[in-house]
């Protein structure tokens, strides 16, 4: 889970990184993975990191188009 793909842009790259999540919910979905505890800290991360606004990563839209 640990995973980082480069390369965002290419069809395969994406197609691994969904490849990857789907792999990743069908364990953590597993009634005896969903009874492990969680790390606090690692929550507290992912909910900070989910708390960002996504910006998109195309050439043709900059940061400063997404305020209208």
């Amino acid at each position: 889970m640990g995973q980082q793909l480069q390369g965002w842009r290419s069809a395969s790259a994406q197609r691994a990184w969904l490849s990857m999540l789907i792999d990743t919910m069908e364990e953590i979905s597993r009634p005896e993975r969903r009874a492990e505890p969680c790390d606090g800290q690692l929550l507290a991360a992912l909910r900070a990191q989910l708390a960002r606004p996504a910006l998109p990563r195309t050439p043709y839209v900059s940061a400063y188009s997404l305020r209208n």
